[in-house]
């Protein structure tokens, strides 16, 4: 028994191959989204472009799918929201996070997409990437050779650095 790529603790048999068949059609947005996943994973690119909003098929790149697919090491998925997109609604909002390597880069592909529903089919209709957070100090910054912010009297590169 092989495990969905998908992440959900599923056989793919029973899981996202169905739905990357046409065996039946994905009830939710973050079904359709799983699935997809699963789809790069296994170079599955019918899927890809069959899933893709038909309104937004004309720039569909798939030569650069193939490579993207076929070619990098998928390490997980990550749901890290959703807004909609049940069986019962007409759009959804999947956030997600990829991680995959390619051309021995370990990189992490974060995502807001929009589904759509046509006619009882869920689409992938847009995706804007999200920018990573800026971290924001909330202290002051301490340099190596600034008094240790413990009150120590020491350097704070020979007492709470090393602790950190």
């Amino acid at each position: 028994m092989e495990s969905c790529p998908c992440g959900l603790e599923k056989n793919y048999n029973e899981c996202c191959q169905p739905v990357i068949s046409g065996d039946r059609v994905a009830a939710t947005a973050e079904e359709l989204m799983r699935s997809r996943y699963s789809a790069y994973t296994k170079a599955e690119l019918d899927h890809i472009f069959n899933t893709t909003h038909p309104d937004q098929r004309e720039d569909y790149d798939h030569e650069g799918t193939k490579d993207w697919a076929e070619n990098a090491k998928w390490h997980g998925l990550t749901i890290a929201e959703t807004e909609n997109g049940g069986s019962d609604d007409e759009e959804g909002m999947i956030e997600f996070i990829a991680k995959y390597t390619h051309s021995g880069i370990e990189r992490n592909h974060h995502e807001r997409s929009v589904f759509e529903k046509v006619e009882g089919v869920w689409y992938f209709k847009d995706g804007q990437l999200v920018p990573p957070k800026q971290v924001v100090r909330e202290g002051p910054k301490v340099g190596r050779n600034d008094p240790c912010i413990c009150g120590s009297g020491k350097k704070y590169k020979k007492c709470c650095m090393r602790k950190n």
